[in-house]
């Protein structure tokens, strides 16, 4: 089960990583939980004797034997519960969901679900042995090896589970039904009619904007115009020819984010001294560049990968290496090949400690990641495995490890015989540790490319970025089109907007609270420079302090970069995320941006987001949601923000709106029109 195959966020804060911190303003409680010193849960001493099956809670024997032969939790507080959080969002959050009829889970975090413990399982063969046989692999009757898991374990895919609310059925009635593919993405914009129902303009140009980047801006929409569908989509989907923004290279303002997890650990203490956490560093450069990169198209699929393949930014070793885990896996391959994505995950320091691989070895398997590159990963918990499967992949992966700091291959302890894993077999009975890791790169090939693997991603893909249901017919061409290019990602996105589905499903997105933010400070013009007159802390740039306040917010909101701390990634899908508190939150912060209260960054005043204003209300009201939601407002939506103002549409009234230009502003960016996306 995923939720439980990871150790608890603890806090973050500004005084270093050097150790277990306490709560404060911007972090989260502490967990009593202990870690291991290698960064993972630290479990019980195993049994003397005998291979021994380690599971979410440690050694098999550490729990309580129970009627049903399996195992309860040893005592201790376990997973925090992400329901008794005491801010008022979250309470929001869950009886928002709740008047929904949605699932029971809220926004930012997992229903939890207990999976069986195990026991040991194998015999303890020294050497080569066969994990193929027929044996029972599991220790309760309820799930035995090879029965299918979808139909035995309460996960399930979370997207999925979400949309099966009364909620969720409404939005499927309203998502287009089918579709076919263009010969080209402009073609296809052409081509296509807008049907569903929808308060967005039925406008190619800006539903591409509004899909492709994490907001439209004048100028984005002024560049697809100027360039055309096609060659601005070329032109995104070549990240590496597009010149870096200011704020981009004022990314050199965070001190940690470009060393290397050797260099972090040389550094430590000079960087503790500095009030530098790297981690959050991470996270400070990805909100950068979602709010000013102009590789947007690149930008959001790093987000899309950070959530599927997910490795959170807040956990035990987080420090040293979450950034290299974004620069050196995700960022790398984002618009690159899946498959190699996933085999430099398997061997990224980030991951192997995540999920406790570093604590797998042939007499003491631990399963979490092994489960997890099945279920999360590839092919998805429908995608066909057993659990027998799981426990062979495991068996498989042992001796993957870390040592000072860097990925190694311990062969001595590697698990050596026969396998076979979802169609993949291997007699992998070589002591060569090179011949063994290859092996291990070969599964992890394997299941990358698997059918099942190539329709998870496309059903991914296409929640991503066209409806909350997405067509079937759109899922298939996906993963054809995956398939067919042996997991390129490109020839996926091409295809993905190139097909009318796409262009058809205008307005079938919601923005999540982080995109909601993002959107916003795209939309208001803010700069990455400081307000004129800001004197900052001293210990960092006024845009390291800007970045980390923003961060601070998108925590209160429940939705930041690399923030869930389960593997399974933030739901993409708008039941997930219902939440009136979340709603005002975030106008609430759109209206500090429009007051220009955050002094680390520089702002459009409010009264000068419109070049010429017109000199009566309704005119104005019209030109202001031009300028920030590229559209006009229906009658009914315009005369709402009339009566914010209180005038009428005729009043006549200047660059200020009579002194209400901000509070005009701040409705304008409440409207259904900026929350999607």
């Amino acid at each position: 089960m995923a939720d439980l195959n990871v150790p608890p966020r603890r806090p973050r804060d500004d005084r270093g990583w050097d150790g277990f911190q306490h709560p404060h303003p911007d972090g989260y409680r502490d967990n009593a939980m202990p870690y291991a010193g290698s960064g993972g849960y630290a479990t019980p001493a195993p049994p003397a004797a005998g291979p021994q099956w380690v599971g979410p809670d440690g050694f098999a024997g550490g729990g309580h034997p129970q009627p049903s032969g399996g195992y309860a939790p040893p005592p201790g507080p376990g997973l925090p519960n992400l329901d008794d959080e005491d801010d008022e969002p979250r309470r929001g959050r869950r009886r928002a969901l709740a008047a929904l009829g949605g699932a029971a889970v809220v926004a930012g975090g997992a229903a939890l679900a207990f999976s069986p413990q195990v026991r040991g399982l194998f015999s303890d063969d020294p050497v080569a042995g066969d994990a193929t046989g027929t044996v029972v692999t599991d220790g309760t009757a309820a799930r035995p090896g090879g029965q299918q898991p979808s139909t035995v374990r309460t996960y399930t895919e979370q997207n999925e589970s979400y949309m099966g609310s009364r909620a969720g059925a409404a939005l499927k009635r309203n998502a287009p039904s089918g579709g076919r593919i263009f010969a080209s993405p402009a073609a296809a914009a052409a081509a296509t009619r807008v049907t569903v129902r929808t308060v967005l303009a039925k406008d190619p140009i800006r539903h591409l904007a509004s899909r492709a980047t994490f907001g439209p801006t004048p100028r984005v929409l002024a560049d697809i115009k100027r360039l055309g569908i096609d060659d601005w989509l070329r032109q995104q989907l070549e990240p590496e020819k597009i010149a870096p923004t200011k704020a981009e290279l004022k990314l050199a303002e965070l001190p940690s984010l470009k060393l290397s997890p050797t260099q972090l650990r040389a550094q430590r203490d000079q960087l503790n001294e500095r009030g530098v956490d790297p981690a959050r560093e991470t996270v400070d450069a990805t909100i950068a560049r979602q709010v000013w990169s102009d590789r947007q198209l690149f930008e959001v699929m790093v987000d899309f990968w950070n959530d599927f393949l997910h490795v959170a930014a807040d956990f035990d070793g987080g420090e040293i290496y979450r950034n290299s885990f974004d620069r050196d896996v995700v960022r790398k391959h984002a618009l690159g090949s899946y498959p190699e994505m996933l085999v430099a995950a398997n061997k990224h320091p980030a991951l192997l400690i995540y999920l406790n691989q570093t604590e797998s070895r042939k007499d003491a398997v631990n399963e979490n990641l092994a489960r997890e590159n099945l279920e999360l990963y590839s092919v998805g918990v429908d995608g066909g495995y057993t659990e027998k499967d799981v426990r062979q992949a495991a068996l498989l992966q042992t001796g993957r490890g870390v040592a000072d700091g860097k990925y190694v291959f311990h062969a001595d302890r590697h698990y050596l015989g026969k396998v076979k894993i979802l169609g993949f077999s291997h007699a992998n009975n070589s002591a060569d540790p090179k011949v063994a890791d290859k092996v291990i790169d070969d599964y992890i090939r394997y299941i990358a490319l698997h059918a099942s693997t190539a329709g998870y991603v496309a059903r991914n893909l296409a929640t991503r970025f066209v409806s909350d249901t997405p067509p079937k017919s759109l899922v298939d061409r996906l993963a054809k089109a995956y398939t067919t290019n042996k997991g390129q990602i490109r020839p996926v996105l091409a295809t993905l907007f190139s097909s009318s589905e796409f262009w058809a499903a205008v307005g079938q997105k919601v923005r999540r609270p982080m995109e909601y933010l993002v959107a916003t400070y795209r939309s208001l013009g803010v700069g990455p420079e400081a307000s004129p007159g800001f004197e900052g802390d001293k210990r960092r740039t006024p845009f390291a302090q800007g970045l980390r306040q923003v961060q601070d917010k998108m925590r209160e909101l429940g939705q930041f970069p690399m923030g869930k701390p389960t593997p399974d990634g933030y739901a993409d899908v708008y039941v997930a995320w219902t939440s009136a508190g979340t709603m005002v939150d975030g106008w609430n912060e759109a209206g500090d941006l429009i007051g220009g209260w955050r002094k680390q960054f520089t702002y459009v005043k409010p009264e000068k987001l419109v070049a010429k204003p017109p000199a009566t209300a309704g005119a104005y009201v019209d030109a202001l949601a031009l300028r920030l939601v590229h559209q006009k407002l229906s009658a009914k939506e315009k005369a709402l923000v009339l009566g914010v103002a209180g005038v009428p549409a005729g009043a006549k009234v200047d660059a200020t709106f009579n002194g209400a230009i901000a509070a005009v502003a701040r409705t304008i960016l409440a409207s259904p029109q900026h929350h999607l996306r």
